[in-house]
């Protein structure tokens, strides 16, 4: 893998039943660096992500730098309100070290406060997973992630569901990750303002194929617009 890149993709193909849902994708992400993933509903947006952590058969090659650890947040995860789970509980499903719980859940933007108040019943870490607001779990979500200090973080659409202060909050949040971490964020958006306010590279995929990769200012045309959303691309216009 050539200079500084942390992923290479050529000639991606995955198909159901005999349906190309994904074509000959060709695209590379940086280390460091910030991807979004476009396109209309049934894009195969989501589908590319599996692909990218190997969790369905494809063709072609997917070239992850040696070593790296990839963490992911999915769109939805559904929790039943009655879970016994507690926030500490569900964080020690993946590690024990309890100080890491604490380090990542700040980092999340999830204050834990002082020691002596973990034991109170209304603390972050005491209360139900089931019961904590969608911001909160989608912090939550991110925190699990960050558990393991991973390089690549995926995000199949971070935000949905949160109002737009906790969106703000999250964006701004893989930001400072990306600068201050290095991690490498790679992401699936809807939002054409926050393409360009969040994104260094955007990719967009329609139904199989690449309509357009590179930096969002240079590709994201009004042509590639109605290319990528068709009649719909009055919905997708940015004040940019």
């Amino acid at each position: 893998m050539e200079g500084n890149k942390i992923l290479e993709v050529s000639d991606l193909s995955v198909s159901f039943d005999g349906l190309n849902v994904l074509e000959n994708l060709n695209f590379n992400v940086e280390k460091g660096s910030s991807l979004a993933v476009i396109g209309p509903n049934g894009a195969g947006k989501s589908v590319l992500f599996r692909a990218l952590l190997g969790l369905i058969p494809y063709k072609g090659t997917i070239d992850w730098s040696p070593g790296i650890k990839i963490s992911y947040v999915p769109q939805r995860l559904e929790i039943e309100r009655t879970m016994p789970l507690t926030v500490l509980e569900f964080l020690k499903l993946k590690t024990e070290n309890f100080e890491e719980i604490k380090e990542v859940l700040e980092v999340a933007g999830i204050k834990t406060g002082p020691d002596h108040e973990y034991h109170l019943e209304q603390h972050v870490l005491n209360r139900k997973i089931g019961l904590v607001s969608g911001g909160e779990f989608q912090r939550i979500l991110i925190a699990w992630a960050l558990i393991g200090s991973p390089d690549v973080l995926l995000f199949d659409e971070p935000t949905s569901g949160i109002d737009v202060g906790g969106e703000q909050t999250i964006y701004n949040l893989l930001t400072k990750l990306r600068q201050e971490k290095g991690m490498t964020i790679i992401l699936v958006s809807h939002d054409l303002n926050i393409v360009y306010k969040y994104a260094g590279m955007v990719l967009c995929i329609n139904k199989a194929s690449a309509v357009c990769f590179g930096h969002p200012e240079t590709v994201l045309k009004p042509e590639d617009l109605t290319a990528l959303y068709g009649g719909e691309a009055e919905f997708y216009k940015h004040n940019h």
